[in-house]
C-alpha cells in the first residue's frame, strides 16, 4: 500500500511518499506472533484434554488398586521428595537473596512439592498417633510453607510494566549528546 502524504505547515513542491507494508496476518501468511500464539492455544487444548483423559483412568485406578502394597524403595522415594523440596527451597532463598525474579518459578517448584509432601504424608500414616503427627506436620508447616510459597510464585510472575534500562539510557545520552531532562 503507498500513500501520499503532505507535510503541515506551508505546502511543499514535493509531496512525501510512505510505503506502509501490510500487517501480517491480514493480507498474507500469518506472523511469528500469531503463529505463537495459534500453537499456544492448541497446546492448552492438549493440557485440557490430558486432564479430561485423566479422570476415567482416576476412576478405574480407584476401583482395581488394593488398599495396602508392599514397596520396595520406600524410603528412597520420601528421601528423594524431600532432596527436591530442599533443592527448590534453597533456590527460592537465594534467588530471593539476590533479589531475582526468577525466584517465582522456585517457589512454585518448592510449594508444590511441599503440597505433594503433606497429601502423602497424611494418606500413607498408620491410623493413631502416627496419621495425628502427620496431619500436624501438614496443617502446621507444609501447607503454610507451600501457601507461602504460591505467593511468592503469584507476586513474581504479575508483569511489573515497563523498565528503563538507565545505563543503556546513559549512553545514549553521552552518544548523542544530549542532558538528562531533555
Amino acid at each position: 500500500m503507498v500513500a501520499v502524504l503532505t507535510r503541515p505547515g506551508p505546502p511543499s513542491p514535493r509531496p512525501v511518499i510512505a510505503v506502509r507494508r501490510p500487517r501480517p496476518g491480514r493480507y498474507g501468511p500469518p506472523g511469528p506472533a500469531a503463529r505463537r500464539r495459534e500453537g499456544g492455544r492448541r497446546l492448552g487444548w492438549a493440557f485440557i484434554g490430558g486432564a479430561a483423559a485423566l479422570v476415567p483412568w482416576m476412576w478405574m485406578l480407584a476401583a482395581t488398586m488394593p488398599s495396602t502394597a508392599t514397596v520396595p524403595n520406600w524410603s528412597a522415594a520420601w528421601v528423594g521428595l524431600d532432596a527436591m523440596e530442599a533443592a527448590a527451597l534453597l533456590g527460592t532463598g537465594v534467588l530471593l537473596v539476590r533479589r531475582d525474579p526468577r525466584h517465582g518459578l522456585a517457589a512454585a517448584a518448592a510449594g508444590a512439592l511441599l503440597a505433594v509432601d503433606a497429601w502423602f504424608d497424611v494418606t500413607t500414616a498408620a491410623p493413631g498417633a502416627e496419621r495425628t503427627v502427620a496431619i500436624a506436620l501438614a496443617a502446621g508447616v507444609e501447607l503454610p510453607l507451600a501457601a507461602l510459597c504460591a505467593v511468592l510464585a503469584s507476586r513474581a510472575l504479575r508483569p511489573r510494566g515497563a523498565v528503563i534500562d538507565h545505563e543503556m539510557k546513559d549512553r545514549w545520552q553521552r552518544l548523542v549528546g544530549s542532558t538528562p531532562d531533555g
